[in-house]
C-alpha cells in the first residue's frame, strides 16, 4: 500500500526539528556527557532506519571511527597505544550498554599523553638546518602506513615529516624567484629560504598546537559520541547546541549578529572580510586587518577575547537583531578605539538561488540559467526564505524575458529541504508524484505536486557532478523520470537518505542529533543510494576516475528498490537517442573536453603517488618531472566566444550599487568559461 501525502505538509529532508522527549529513559542528574550518550542511543534506537544491534560488530565500526577521528594522519598515536586500545575491540558495545567509558578513557589519555610528547619534541627538529643530501623518503598517505611502533620510531615520522615540509617550501621559493629573478633585486641562497622556511613552518606549528592543546576532553567525548552515531551511517550526526546553530545558519542562509567573517591568528580575532549591506559594512568603522581585541554588551564590561578560541568568540560577537555589541579593535597602524555596531539580520547572498540570461549569438536564441546552491529553508521562521519560493520568482522573471530554455544548475549543490524540492518539482510538471520515501517499518508513501499547471514548461535542462547530492539527486532523478527534461554532466553523490533533527529530551541545552530516519526512492521505485543519477548526457569529468561519492563512505547504507509510483511522462516532443547522439559528436571534437579525459586520468595517477624522496637532489628532480607532467595535462580555459551574459531586467538598476555590480561581474565571470554550461545551451538548441 502506498500512502500520498499534500507537498506542502511533507517532512523535511535535511533539516525538521522535532522535538524528542526521552527525560524517561535517563532520570537522575548524572554527568552530563553520560546523560547525552544515554539520550542519544536511546535515540537512535528509536527512530534510526536500520537500528543496527548494539554488539561486537558494532564494537569494531566505532573502534576504527573513533581512533581515525582521533588520528587520522597517523602522527600523535603508535602501534603500543593500538595495541594498548585493542582489547577494547569487541567491549565498547557493553560499555555503552553499562553506561561506561572506559575506552574512552583509555584512547583520551593516550592522546594527551602523545600530544604533549610530540608538543616537546617537534621544535627542536625545526631549531637547526636540516640535512637534505640523506637520501631517505616518506609516505604521506596515513592508509600506506601503519602507525609508528614506538615514542621514538614516532618522533622519526615526525622529523621526515616537517623535513618534507620545509623542503617543500624551499623549492616553492626557488621557482618563485627563478621566475621573478629579472625583476627582484636580492635573490636568496638556499640556506636563507631553508632558514626562513623552518620560521614558517614552526609558526604554523605552534598556532596547530595551541589550537590542539586547548580542546578539552568533553569536545573530544563530543567526538566519541560522534563515532558512535557514524557506526549507523555517515550521515547521522551529534551536534552540541554552538554546531547547531552554525548548521542553521548554514541551512537558512542568514544570521543574526554583524556580518563579518572572522579568523583566528596568533592568538587573535581578525576580520578577513565584511558582508555587503551588514550592520558592520553599514556602521563602517570595522574593516579587514583589524583585529578585535574585547568584545562588551550593551554598557556592560567588555570581555577580553586575546587568546581566546574562535567559535567562543563569535558566541560573544553574535546577538539577538538591535542588541547593541561594543568591539575594541586594533588598526593595522596600531591605532586603538571602540565601535559600536547593532546587530541585524544578516543575509549570505552567496548561498542564495541567482538567474542571469546567456545570449546565444551563434544559434540565435536566449537562455536563462539558474544556479541553485542548496536546497535551504529557514527552519526557525515559517516566514522565512526558502529555496523553492525563490526559484519560483526567478522563472517568472525569466518567462518575462521570453527565454528559449532554462538551464537549472545543481552541479555542487549538496542538497537540504526535501518539502521545497516537491515543491520545486510541481513547477515544471502538471501533477504527479516526485519522491517515494519508506522509514523503518511503515509502507513508503509519496509526496506528490498536487497543483494542476506548471510555471515553466518549455525546454529544460539541468547540470549535475559528483558532488550533487540528496535533494539535488531527487529533482533531477524526478525529473529525468519524468523525461522532463535532460539529465547532463557525470554521475551524482549517491546520498538517498533522509535525516531529521531531535532535541535531546526536547531541551536544545543537552545538544540535538540528525537521525537517517528515511530513505528516498524515485518514482521508478529505485533508490539514489549508492548509484546516484546517471545523467542522461555524461561528460568527461577530471573526477571521473576517482573513488568518491556515498559508496566511498563508511558504513553508507545499502541500495535497494520498491514499486514505482504511477505516474505520467511528459509529452516530450524530442527523442533521447538524438539529443544524445549530437552531444556526443559535438563532445568528441572538442579539445578541451578531451583533455579534461586525459587530466582525469592523470589525476588519478597523481592521487595515488604519495611517496617523497626528502633529499634536495631527488626532490628537485621528482618536481621538475611532475611539473612538465602538470604542464602537459594543463586545460587553458578562455572564455566562450559567441556568447554573453547580462542580468535579468529587474536586476540591472540594482547593478548601480558598485558593491551589486562587483558581486554580480564575479558571478558571471567562471559562467563565460563553463564549457559544460555551453554544452548545456548546445542541448537547448537541439530540444527547440
Amino acid at each position: 500500500m502506498v500512502r500520498f501525502f499534500n507537498s506542502q505538509k511533507a517532512t523535511l529532508g535535511f533539516s525538521l526539528l522535532f522535538l524528542l522527549n526521552c527525560s524517561s529513559v535517563f532520570t537522575d542528574d548524572g554527568d552530563k556527557k553520560t546523560k547525552q550518550m544515554r539520550l542519544v542511543l536511546q535515540s537512535m534506537k528509536d527512530q534510526h532506519f536500520v537500528n543496527p544491534s548494539v554488539d561486537d560488530s558494532f564494537s569494531k565500526k566505532v573502534f576504527k571511527l573513533y581512533l581515525e577521528q582521533m588520528d587520522h594522519s597517523k602522527r600523535f598515536y603508535t602501534q603500543q597505544d593500538s595495541l594498548a586500545l585493542a582489547s577494547y575491540f569487541t567491549k565498547i558495545d557493553d560499555q555503552l550498554n553499562a553506561n561506561q567509558f572506559e575506552f574512552f578513557e583509555k584512547a583520551n589519555t593516550l592522546y594527551e599523553t602523545r600530544l604533549q610528547s610530540v608538543n616537546g619534541f617537534y621544535k627542536s627538529m625545526l631549531e637547526s638546518p636540516m640535512d637534505f643530501s640523506k637520501d631517505e623518503f616518506i609516505q604521506l598517505d596515513p592508509e600506506k602506513r601503519p602507525f609508528a611502533k614506538d615514542e621514538s620510531e614516532l618522533k622519526d615520522q615526525w622529523r621526515k615529516y616537517l623535513k618534507y615540509l620545509v623542503l617543500n617550501n624551499v623549492q616553492i621559493k626557488l621557482e618563485q624567484q627563478e621566475k621573478s629573478k629579472d625583476s627582484i633585486k636580492i635573490v636568496k641562497p638556499f640556506d636563507t629560504l631553508e632558514v626562513e622556511a623552518r620560521k614558517k613552518i614552526l609558526k604554523d606549528h605552534e598556532d596547530m598546537f595551541k589550537r590542539l592543546l586547548r580542546e578539552t576532553k568533553e569536545e573530544r567525548f563530543d567526538d566519541f559520541i560522534n563515532a558512535v552515531v557514524h557506526a549507523y551511517d555517515p550521515h547521522s550526526d551529534f551536534f552540541p547546541p554552538k554546531e547547531k546553530e552554525n548548521f542553521d545558519i548554514q541551512m537558512s542562509g542568514k544570521l543574526e549578529g554583524i556580518g563579518a567573517t572572522l579568523q583566528e591568528k596568533d592568538g587573535y580575532i581578525k576580520v578577513i572580510s565584511i558582508v555587503p549591506g551588514s550592520p558592520s559594512f553599514k556602521q563602517g568603522e570595522l574593516k579587514p586587518e583589524d583585529y578585535i581585541l574585547k568584545v562588551g554588551q550593551g554598557e556592560e564590561e567588555p570581555v577580553d577575547i586575546v587568546d581566546m578560541r574562535l567559535d567562543n568568540a563569535v558566541k560573544l560577537i553574535r546577538g539577538k537583531k538591535g542588541t547593541t555589541v561594543k568591539l575594541t579593535i586594533k588598526k593595522p597602524d596600531g591605532k586603538i578605539k571602540v565601535i559600536s555596531i547593532v546587530r541585524d539580520v544578516v543575509v549570505m547572498e552567496e548561498s542564495y538561488a541567482k538567474s542571469v540570461i546567456i545570449n546565444d549569438e551563434v544559434n540565435k536564441q536566449k537562455i536563462g540559467y539558474i544556479n541553485l546552491p542548496s536546497f535551504y529553508a529557514d527552519f526557525n521562521d515559517r516566514k522565512g526564505r526558502t529555496c523553492s519560493e525563490d526559484i519560483r520568482k526567478e522563472l517568472i522573471k525569466l518567462k518575462a524575458e521570453q527565454v528559449d530554455g532554462i538551464v537549472l544548475d545543481l552541479r555542487n549543490n549538496g542538497g537540504g529541504s526535501l518539502s521545497d524540492v516537491v515543491t520545486m518539482g510541481g513547477y515544471f510538471i502538471d501533477q504527479g508524484p516526485i519522491v517515494q520515501v519508506k522509514a523503518r517499518e511503515d509502507e513508503p508513501y509519496i509526496l506528490a505536486d498536487e497543483n494542476s499547471g506548471t510555471i515553466y514548461d518549455g525546454p529544460l535542462v539541468i547540470l549535475v557532478n559528483h558532488f550533487s547530492a540528496s535533494a539535488s539527486e531527487i529533482l533531477a532523478a524526478a525529473m529525468q523520470d519524468y523525461k522532463r527534461a535532460v539529465i547532463i554532466g557525470s554521475s551524482s553523490f549517491g546520498k538517498g537518505t533522509v535525516q531529521r533533527f531531535f532535541e535531546l529530551a526536547g531541551d536544545p541545552v543537552n545538544g540535538s542529533i540528525k537521525i537517517t530516519t528515511q530513505k528516498f526512492y524515485r518514482v521508478n521505485g529505485g533508490t539514489t543510494q549508492l548509484k546516484g543519477v546517471i545523467p542522461d548526457i555524461v561528460l568527461p569529468d577530471v573526477y571521473q576516475d576517482l573513488d568518491i561519492g556515498e559508496k566511498e563512505l563508511d558504513y553508507a547504507l545499502a541500495w535497494d528498490e520498491i514499486k514505482a509510483s504511477q505516474y505520467n511522462s511528459w509529452n516530450a516532443k524530442f527523442k533521447m537517442k538524438d539529443i544524445q547522439s549530437k552531444s556526443k559528436a559535438r563532445v568528441e571534437k572538442n579539445e578541451v573536453f578531451k583533455k579534461i579525459k586525459t587530466n582525469a586520468q592523470y589525476l588519478k595517477t597523481k592521487q595515488a603517488s604519495t611517496y617523497y624522496p626528502l633529499s634536495l637532489k631527488a626532490y628537485q628532480a621528482e618536481m621538475i618531472r611532475s611539473k612538465k607532467e602538470e604542464e602537459s595535462y594543463k586545460i587553458e580555459t578562455s572564455d566562450i566566444s559567441g556568447i554573453s551574459i547580462e542580468a535579468l531586467k529587474p536586476e540591472k538598476a540594482l547593478l548601480a550599487d558598485t558593491n551589486k555590480l562587483a558581486r554580480h561581474n564575479e558571478f558571471i565571470k567562471p559562467l563565460k568559461k563553463d564549457i559544460y554550461l555551453f554544452e548545456a545551451i548546445q542541448v537547448i538548441k537541439d530540444l527547440r
